[in-house]
């Protein structure tokens, strides 16, 4: 049943979420909104993810943020979707109802793409290559055919899993890393680079009148956008890909529209005091 108690709490759920950006970005946009509201992390494993969720919509939680692993089990709990997380089957958004019912969305795609425009990068009639076939990648992949780029190649290391992801677009085909050089965007939404110097894209195939979208923040300038700009193109780091998908939750969960940067500020500051 819903409560009835004023909705104050919105969460990141998953494992780990230590080092999670989110609670510094949300608790950011709620102070800049000028609303009392927290937002903290809870960590659970899979065995009672369920639960928790049940136990926060019944504690008058405004909502979740879903993170790994657990973007596919959301999707099974939410009694309604959007169009975003019913192609892609990922959910990283849940909205608490009044009336009990939990409201999955998958923000990631258009995070990414709010990212992308952010930035002065057109994605209507556009050619992209998306890197990977995980959640992130086909809530992507669906948001860049609804925002009407002509043609999305899919790359990913296991061709099975690409076929898959390319399913949630008629304009997506699998491809290979040579398609990167006849792309005017592409977009890593996979984890390599995340605390190494590996890139899955070898330099050869980039272009300087590309655009490059990384969704690692970690580090934020990774080989990936150090290589891209090294050869003059434009590049955008994963952290205005998180800050832009969490204004979305924002406006599901409030209503209301935040500044992205004041969020981002809030993370870059959050990561300055982690590396001191």
């Amino acid at each position: 049943m819903a409560s009835r108690k004023l909705k104050s709490v919105a969460g990141v759920i998953g494992t780990p979420v230590a080092q999670s950006l989110s609670p510094a970005i949300h608790n950011a946009a709620f102070a800049q909104m000028g609303k009392p509201w927290r937002y903290v992390a809870i960590d659970v494993d899979a065995t009672y993810f369920e639960d928790e969720v049940a136990c926060s919509r019944d504690n008058g939680f405004l909502g979740l943020s879903v993170t790994m692993p657990h973007k596919d089990a959301a999707f099974a709990v939410a009694t309604q979707c959007d169009e975003v997380a019913k192609r892609s089957r990922s959910v990283n958004t849940l909205v608490f109802s009044e009336t009990g019912s939990i409201i999955g969305a998958n923000t990631d795609g258009d995070g990414c793409c709010d990212a992308l425009e952010h930035h002065d990068a057109s994605i209507e009639g556009c050619h992209v290559v998306v890197l990977g076939a995980g959640g992130t990648a086909r809530a992507v992949i669906t948001a860049l055919d609804l925002r009407g780029a002509a043609e999305i190649v899919v790359i990913n290391r296991t061709a099975e899993h690409a076929h898959s992801a390319a399913q949630c677009s008629t304009r997506a085909r699998v491809g290979e890393l040579v398609d990167i050089e006849q792309a005017q965007i592409v977009i890593n939404t996979t984890s390599v680079g995340m605390l190494s110097d590996e890139s899955l894209v070898p330099r050869q195939h980039l272009r300087a009148s590309q655009v490059v979208l990384d969704a690692v923040y970690a580090p934020m300038r990774t080989r990936l956008l150090r290589d891209a700009a090294e050869i003059g193109a434009r590049t955008i780091d994963g952290l205005w890909m998180l800050v832009f998908q969490a204004v979305r939750q924002e406006e599901m969960w409030c209503g209301v529209r935040p500044d992205p940067l004041s969020m981002r500020g809030a993370a870059e500051r959050e990561i300055e005091r982690r590396n001191q």
